[in-house]
């Protein structure tokens, strides 16, 4: 891959994910505020759905694709996960959540391995190892892991099940149908509870942090799609941890929030455990584990 594609990719993805965590800043702003996090989830799908519409290239012969099991089981694990994040992040500081959260590619590794026999490499179970090392450190179990932590640990094997999902039926969709049939249909699954769940009071503020929220995760999500069509995913997923740093550093800036020197060596396990996976896998497609 050329340098200037490399560079390109870099920052499409680190502009996203930087995105993604901005999306769920705002969710966090709302749902401490009294909003319910199924409505600030619905919200989001209903109003990412919208903006990835114009954006989606969908045709008439796509839409019967809408009703397929696996795609309808891949967008109930994300809307599984949105919500449970959204929950987690209402009481526990966003660095630990997404430090929490960040069990899902453990999940999906284990996912893949007994559901779609993809091979086990010991390099890359050890690497998977020191990243769940990093995320026992942040949750802390028996010792001051609350349930916003448990809802973080849920949000993140949701996800798990979701990559695995999406590595399942990525060959025969594509990559924008995909993003826009995970809004549509999570959309109309989180309708009965989100929709008719107390919206906030009518105030400037709570319709920015809504739109923020949706704007900015439904575009952080479509610049990722932008960058799986320039470079594969083994290049692409070291970068997705940066939304360990921009969680940290948002964390700081809004809400004031230091994770302790124990959770913030368990981030610095997990980007390591990331940046690792990504030379491993590297070099097992290059015939060198």
């Amino acid at each position: 891959m050329q340098t200037t594609t490399l560079l390109t990719v870099a920052g499409l993805v680190l502009v996203a994910t930087s995105l993604v965590v901005v999306g769920d800043t705002a969710g966090k702003l709302l749902t401490q505020g009294g909003v319910s996090p199924v409505f600030v989830a619905w919200a989001r799908f209903a109003l990412g759905a919208l903006i990835i519409l114009p954006l989606s290239g969908i045709h008439i012969g796509e839409i019967r694709n809408f009703l397929n099991p696996k795609v309808v089981m891949r967008a109930v694990f994300i809307a599984g996960g949105i919500c449970s994040i959204l929950t987690a992040l209402r009481s526990e500081p966003i660095a630990n959540v997404f430090g929490a959260f960040f069990i899902g590619p453990m999940v999906s590794y284990i996912l893949a391995v007994v559901f779609l026999k993809e091979p086990i490499t010991k390099l890359r179970t050890i690497l998977l190892l020191i990243g769940f090392l990093g995320v026992m450190l942040v949750v802390k179990p028996g010792f001051g892991a609350t349930p916003g932590i448990g809802f973080a640990l849920l949000a993140g094997c949701f996800y798990g099940a979701y990559l695995t999902m999406t590595r399942a039926i990525s060959g025969d969709l594509r990559p924008r149908f995909l993003l826009l049939s995970q809004l549509v249909v999570g959309a109309i699954l989180l309708a009965p509870i989100g929709a008719t769940s107390p919206w906030p009071e009518p105030s400037r503020t709570a319709y920015l942090l809504i739109l923020t929220s949706a704007v900015a995760s439904a575009m952080g999500n479509y610049l990722l799609v932008r960058a799986s069509r320039m470079a594969s995913a083994t290049i692409i997923a070291p970068f997705i941890y940066n939304q360990l740093f921009a969680a940290t550093i948002l964390g700081v800036l809004v809400f004031d929030e230091l994770p302790d020197a124990v959770s913030l060596l368990g981030l610095v396990l997990i980007a390591l455990s990331g940046f690792g996976t990504l030379l491993a896998v590297r070099r097992q497609d290059l015939g060198r584990v």
